[in-house]
Parts: C-alpha cells; sequence; structure tokens
C-alpha cells in the first residue's frame, strides 16, 4: 500500500513539470541524459571539494529526473526496451560518479582512508550488482533478489553524505558505506545462488540427463 501511496504522489507531483517539457518540444530522452549529466557534474564538482551537503541536494535533484523522463515516455506511449536500456546505462555514470566523488573526498579532504575504500568498494560492488542480473537475463535466467537495490544505495550513500555535511561525524558515513557494501556483495551472492539454481535444474531436466 504504501509503495503505491508513494507512486501515485510521485505522479501528481512530477506529471505537470512532464508535460511542461513536452510541450516545450523536449524528448524523455533528453531529460535522461540531461538528469545523468546533472548528476555527474555535482558529484565530481562538489563532493571532492567537501561541499557534501550541497552536493547531495543537488544529485537528488537531478536523480529526480528518472521519474520526470518516465512520465514523459508513457504520455507519448513510448515507455518501452529502449527507455529502460537508456536509463540502466545513464545509471551507471551517475552512480559512479556519485560513489567516485565520495572516493576523492574521503581520501584527501575526509582524511579518512577507511571511508575511501568502502567509497571504492561500493562503487565496485555497485556495478557487480546490476552486471550479475543483466548476464543472468541474456542467459535466459531470471535473478531479480537481492538486499540492496540502485535507488537503496544511492539513498543511503546520498543520507549519509548529507548528514556529514550538515556536521555529523565522518563516521557515520563510513558505517554507511560499510553496510552498503555488505548489503551490495550479499545481493551478489543470493544473485548468484538464485542463477545456479536454475541452471542445474535446467540440466537436470535436460533430455538425455
Amino acid at each position: 500500500m504504501l509503495g503505491r501511496n508513494a507512486r501515485a504522489l510521485s505522479a501528481r507531483v512530477f506529471t505537470p513539470p512532464a508535460r511542461l517539457l513536452l510541450r516545450l518540444g523536449v524528448g524523455p530522452d533528453a531529460v535522461t541524459v540531461a538528469g545523468t549529466a546533472g548528476v555527474v557534474v555535482s558529484a565530481l564538482t562538489l563532493f571532492p571539494t567537501g561541499h557534501l551537503l550541497w552536493g547531495s541536494l543537488a544529485v537528488a535533484f537531478f536523480v529526480l529526473s528518472d521519474t520526470v523522463d518516465g512520465i514523459m515516455a508513457r504520455t507519448l506511449g513510448r515507455s518501452g526496451r529502449w527507455g529502460a536500456y537508456l536509463d540502466s546505462t545513464m545509471d551507471r555514470f551517475g552512480d559512479g560518479a556519485v560513489f567516485g566523488g565520495l572516493v576523492v573526498w574521503a581520501a584527501r579532504g575526509g582524511d579518512s582512508p577507511l571511508t575511501a575504500a568502502l567509497a571504492l568498494l561500493c562503487l565496485v560492488l555497485g556495478s557487480v550488482v546490476p552486471y550479475a542480473k543483466a548476464r543472468a537475463e541474456g542467459l535466459g535466467f531470471t535473478a531479480d533478489v537481492g538486499l540492496a537495490e540502485r535507488s537503496d544505495r544511492l539513498v543511503a550513500a546520498l543520507v549519509g553524505a548529507f548528514l556529514v555535511g550538515l556536521g555529523a561525524p565522518v563516521a557515520v558515513l563510513t558505517v554507511v558505506l560499510a553496510l552498503l557494501a555488505v548489503a551490495s556483495l550479499v545481493t551478489v551472492v543470493q544473485r548468484m545462488a538464485t542463477v545456479r539454481r536454475q541452471a542445474l535444474a535446467g540440466a537436470t531436466s535436460a533430455p538425455g540427463a
């Protein structure tokens, strides 16, 4: 029920700007790319220079383009595989910029090698998590399981950075990144185990097995 209510609220809030952009001749793909560019520029300029508060707010603002472009595509009747592909590809750029910016900040201004290492680990695992699912689907399996979805990882990282920007100790972000790394690793293992079970079941049921 909460999920449906959140989606309904999101649609009410973002439908007017989505329709305005369409009337101005802006397409959903352009919004997707522009939103990603905003995330990348914000994360790589504000985070490394220690502006965690404003960086988190700027990234969160541009991330909302994911909602706007989806509404635009559905309004045009164009939501489909291309939009999903473009969104997923752009998400990799955005996520890489967010965690990469945190790595640079933690290693330099943040003076926390542990936080930097955890942010780097989250960056690496954040690319493996969607790959484990995409590769499974490419081979005809399903791997729609796991603790750490992309939105969960991004929200947690931004909230952690925001709190540190407000004056919380760096340890808050360190703990958040550590939990994200563990959750991401568990997600990868869950997806690998799910695909392995499907592969073994398929081999057992194959003719002549």
